[in-house]
């Protein structure tokens, strides 16, 4: 059995482990635990809060005492708003506490995208543009071109928790661009588990979800492997390694 942990800020879309976990058809257990979001926002100040050292190392314990292998802090814009140096060493702080392999979100894409051999992808983001411009920022700085981004101006993850297929399809298809090689979704309070396999046949390209990458990074952490292609073409990589 491989256990993998997750900080998960909140609770909005926290049922897309348990149905990851299940599309895996592994011995891989998802271990959540929920830290403090303090105010939700999608505002900067509130977000590098949220994102803070204290309320990470609050939810480790109970990941270490899970026989967690790694651990990734299930947050975009709470990782990415620190800056491409302060997200490194969020995540430093994070595997010092943790005494573990850690990483977070934004890094996930980054390494995802870097698995998959994209170097343009476009992103559709439920934040404010303000936010969704430092993600943006923050994949230039890994070196991956950036063709397109938009913005859904959304708060709270509360609301983007309620968010179902027909409004991820939406957003899917009005951020794509022509000349990305991939599609970004970056926010872990979006429901996308499920629609996966729908968004890459109407696009026609991979496209990375944030829960998806997350998993997928604590799995390489973990140094396993899995191919479960009802969770995209970044689960179909060779070499498949399947217990």
């Amino acid at each position: 059995m491989t256990a993998l942990g997750f900080l998960y800020p909140g609770h909005s879309a926290e049922d897309d482990y348990p149905r990851i976990e299940q599309l895996l058809g592994s011995d891989i257990r998802l271990d959540l635990v929920h830290t403090d979001i303090g105010e939700d926002a999608h505002r900067v100040d509130a977000l590098l809060e949220m994102g803070s050292a204290a309320r990470l190392a609050a939810g480790v314990e109970e990941l270490r005492m899970s026989g967690a292998e790694s651990v990734v802090w299930a947050c975009t814009s709470g990782s990415f708003v620190h800056g491409w140096e302060g997200a490194h060493e969020q995540v430093r702080t994070l595997a010092r506490t943790a005494g573990l392999p850690a990483s977070s979100t934004s890094f996930a894409f980054v390494y995802a995208a870097r698995e998959l051999g994209v170097s343009r992808v476009a992103v559709g983001a439920t934040y404010p543009d303000d936010v969704a411009g430092l993600f943006a920022d923050f994949l230039r700085a890994a070196g991956i071109e950036v063709t397109g981004v938009r913005g859904s101006g959304i708060i709270t993850a509360a609301e983007v928790g309620t968010w179902g297929e027909a409004e991820v399809v939406a957003l899917a298809q009005e951020a794509d661009t022509p000349d990305a090689e991939a599609l970004l979704l970056p926010d872990t309070a979006l429901h996308t588990a499920a629609h996966i396999p729908t968004l890459e046949k109407n696009l026609g390209k991979p496209v990375l979800t944030a829960n998806q990458v997350t998993v997928w990074e604590a799995l390489r952490l973990a140094d396993r492997r899995v191919n479960a292609p009802a969770l995209g073409a970044l689960f179909t990589r060779e070499p498949i390694i399947q217990a």
